[in-house]
């Protein structure tokens, strides 16, 4: 094994040291960071919200409820397909253009694309062509999510005391809770202040032309960094600079798979607690959209103080074990999925979300930081996004829509077996891992 890749084989607990000749407050670069998941999450919970309250009926209005969920599910997956191409190609713009033009680009082909899904016709005033246009800004969505990694979890994860990393490296999983939290808000009072009818015919659209805002000042936000000369120093000195994608996967393998599978369970149990419990409760109970919706909100606050749990946890027991305690978990709450989900009572399905935010606010935190640190410095800008990209197409991509149909197909139950084998693969994967990191 070259040094290179034993070094890059250490990283779950600690990540490598570097050079410090620019000194910088981690401080500086949560706000930028926490805005940018922010805006970025916002769009794309906006979208799974209404994909479960709105595409069904306004797009596949020939199938029944069921049918024409999955159906929206199905076109929800894309941008996790989307995602990896984006990055591809945004690493090249990064390489020949600069960060601040890569920046810039995807989060506008982000946002736009976002926007325009707000100014979609319905199925019955523009036919086939409706749902395709749906598809296309959905795909759209996914190539700017790629595009939009600008390094900046990393550096705030190197820049931080080291007996603090942990803490820091929850920073940016907040953006997801704040974003969802928005999302659910401008949702409720929508649903809650409309007529039916009135909703459907533009109280939805609403929250996709916010994205426009948000994603404006998060751009402004994370540019005020990229491109001062301190910062575009600072991440050379970190080695943070763009690689080729098929040469990052070529020369880090094992790093890119493990990495892709550790959180696995993490980003099963992301949807299996926002986005589908939302499409069983308005199909198969008579819970209130608005009600459901507001419990959402709650788990969102909970979540938010998981993450935070994860990184004094992290820092107290290693990101490793606490990313196993936080898989055990999960594990042990996938046999309590379908007795709270399926309880004929709100409160219990309350109780799922509210445990349920509490686990993933837990293994979140760490989990991304954990892909980023099993790479050495040169290799972590490219390999992070890269294997970030996977781990998120295989554990969220199609969440929604297989527990969907394993649950109207053979019961929930086997929405809690689903999750409890994600569990199990981050499990296994940390395990490797650390087989791996014994290798000299």
């Amino acid at each position: 094994m070259s040094q290179a890749e034993e070094q890059a084989t250490t990283g779950l607990d600690d990540a490598p040291e570097t050079r410090d000749e620019i000194e910088v407050s981690p401080g500086k670069i949560a706000f930028p960071v926490v805005m940018g998941r922010t805006s970025e999450f916002f769009d794309f919970f906006v979208y799974g919200i209404a994909s479960v309250l709105v595409f069904p009926y306004l797009f596949f209005p020939d199938s029944d409820p069921v049918q024409a969920t999955l159906k929206s599910f199905a076109i929800f997956s894309l941008a996790f397909i989307a995602r990896p191409i984006g990055s591809l190609v945004f690493m090249a713009v990064d390489r020949n253009f600069g960060r601040a033009i890569k920046l810039t680009v995807a989060l506008f082909l982000l946002c736009g694309s976002t926007m325009a899904i707000a100014f979609l016709p319905s199925y019955a005033q523009a036919g086939l062509l409706a749902p395709v246009l749906l598809a296309v800004f959905r795909f759209g969505q996914g190539l700017g999510w790629g595009g939009a990694w600008d390094g900046l979890p990393s550096l705030l994860s190197l820049s931080a005391p080291k007996e603090r990393r942990g803490w820091y490296a929850m920073v940016p999983q907040l953006g997801a809770a704040i974003g969802f939290a928005l999302a659910c808000g401008f949702f409720f009072v929508f649903v809650r202040a409309l007529s039916p009818e009135d909703f459907m015919a533009w109280g939805w659209r609403f929250p996709f032309f916010v994205a426009l805002a948000l994603n404006v000042v998060a751009l402004f936000a994370r540019l005020r960094l990229v491109i001062t000369p301190e910062f575009v120093q600072l991440f050379k000195e970190r080695e943070l600079q763009p690689r080729r994608v098929f040469e990052t996967i070529r020369t880090h393998p094992r790093q890119v798979f493990v990495g892709a599978l550790i959180p696995l369970a993490t980003y099963a149990m992301f949807h299996l607690v926002t986005i589908f419990p939302l499409s069983w409760a308005t199909l198969f109970t008579d819970h209130d959209a608005a009600d459901f919706l507001g419990s959402l909100f709650l788990g969102s606050i909970v979540g938010g103080l998981g993450i935070m749990a994860s990184g004094l946890l992290a820092d107290r027991l290693g990101r490793r074990g606490q990313l196993a305690i936080a898989a055990v978990l999960i594990a042990l709450f996938s046999f309590a999925a379908a007795p709270l989900l399926g309880s004929d009572t709100t409160a219990g399905r309350t109780t799922y979300v509210v445990i349920g935010f509490a686990l993933l606010g837990l293994s979140l935190g760490q989990a991304s930081n954990a892909i980023a640190s099993r790479f050495e410095s040169i290799y972590r800008y490219t390999g992070a996004a890269v294997t970030s990209d996977i781990a998120w197409l295989l554990g969220a991509g199609f969440a929604p829509l297989v527990a969907l149909w394993l649950c109207s197909e053979f019961g929930l139950a086997y929405v809690g077996y689903y999750l409890l084998s994600g569990a199990v693969v981050t499990l296994a994967a940390l395990g490797f891992s650390r087989t791996l990191e014994t290798v000299r």
